[in-house]
């Protein structure tokens, strides 16, 4: 059993890497948001600073990739809101089983963003087109869904895993 998770630690390589891609991936769509406003927002007072009609839709799709990649981040990192206050007073082991209950949710919720978000995405994302911007699909506004439900998975299994391990083997419990 032990050697299952010896393999497993090391593909955490993989996920720190997955992990530093979808931080830059959001901390690039902060800049360009933050860019895109000013510009916006400048253009509308100085007259030789264009305010072109596409920045809103563009920011808002842009905040769109941001929420749903960052709560993805969050799941990696045990930061999403999670109820804890039972936590001291329960034995250890139901709290580790509650905690596996609560991630093969989390898991059948980022499914179904994948299944559910993709569906739109290409039924009703790919059927019209942004207003400002004609030639850009609305599949666009509906792909964060399915996008952030892969990286929720993603994390998650890593999540569960370390979970199972926490259950069942003892003595990595007690070196922590």
């Amino acid at each position: 059993m032990e050697k299952i998770f010896d393999v497993i630690d090391s593909m955490e390589p993989i996920y720190d890497s997955f992990y530093k891609f979808i931080l830059f991936l959001c901390k690039s769509l902060l800049i360009i948001d933050i860019l895109i406003t000013v510009m916006a927002v400048t253009g509308r007072y100085v007259s030789f600073v264009p305010d072109p009609p596409w920045t809103e839709e563009i920011v808002l799709t842009c905040m769109a990739y941001m929420a749903v990649l960052s709560a993805a981040l969050a799941i990696r990192k045990r930061s999403h809101i999670r109820m804890t206050a039972f936590d001291d007073i329960l034995p250890e082991k139901v709290v580790i089983i509650s905690d596996i209950v609560s991630d093969i949710a989390v898991l059948g919720l980022a499914l179904v963003m994948i299944i559910v978000g993709w569906k739109y995405a290409v039924q009703i994302g790919a059927r019209g087109a942004y207003v400002s911007l004609p030639n850009v699909s609305r599949f666009w506004k509906y792909f964060p869904i399915p996008l952030a439900g892969v990286a929720m998975f993603i994390f998650q299994i890593e999540i569960l895993l370390k979970d199972f391990r926490r259950l069942l083997i003892k003595e990595k419990q007690e070196e922590a």
